[in-house]
């Protein structure tokens, strides 16, 4: 049950315990408890609404920053990983496979907030050993939800 809900849940955050009883066939006492059982383990982390930013006339920056690592002894990446993640305009963290370590996505007013987050918060951390920024120009398709529809050629095809 734990899986139905989750899937139903990640496609929809809005769906209630009654619309998930009834999808699932299960009592809301259960769903409810099954909800609240994940969230005290973190399985569940939040509730996110995802927003087209592009549409709202809000000025945004979004940036995804390689970033290579010294692991410290005996924490690996985990304790580097906190303390970038800690700071308030990092939205995402990942350790990656391949020719880098992590994965650091942000946002910012400008590109400039951005440059200077990186330079004056990122690459100075000690155990930071490069970075590499790249700005996101346009988003098409974000966590599984097409952005914008394509626009529908509705020109009659002409044929001699």
């Amino acid at each position: 049950m734990r899986e139905q809900i989750l899937k139903a849940i990640e496609l929809n955050g809005k769906r209630t315990v009654e619309d998930l009883a009834l999808m699932l066939g299960n009592p809301e006492s259960e769903i409810a408890a099954e909800i609240s059982e994940m969230e005290k383990e973190r399985i569940i982390c939040g509730y996110h609404t995802l927003i087209n930013w592009d549409k709202t006339g809000v000025e945004k920056v979004t940036a995804l920053i390689e970033v290579k690592v010294t692991p410290q002894r005996g924490q690996g990446f985990d304790k580097i990983a906190e303390r970038i993640y800690n700071f308030k305009e990092v939205k995402a963290v990942y350790l990656m496979s391949g020719g880098f370590d992590l994965t650091v996505i942000i946002e910012g007013a400008t590109m400039k907030e951005v440059a200077l987050f990186v330079a004056q918060k990122l690459a100075p951390l000690e155990s930071v050993l490069s970075t590499a920024t790249h700005f996101v120009l346009k988003k098409y398709k974000d966590f599984g939800v097409v952005l914008d529809e394509p626009v529908k050629d509705e020109r009659m095809a002409v044929t001699p």
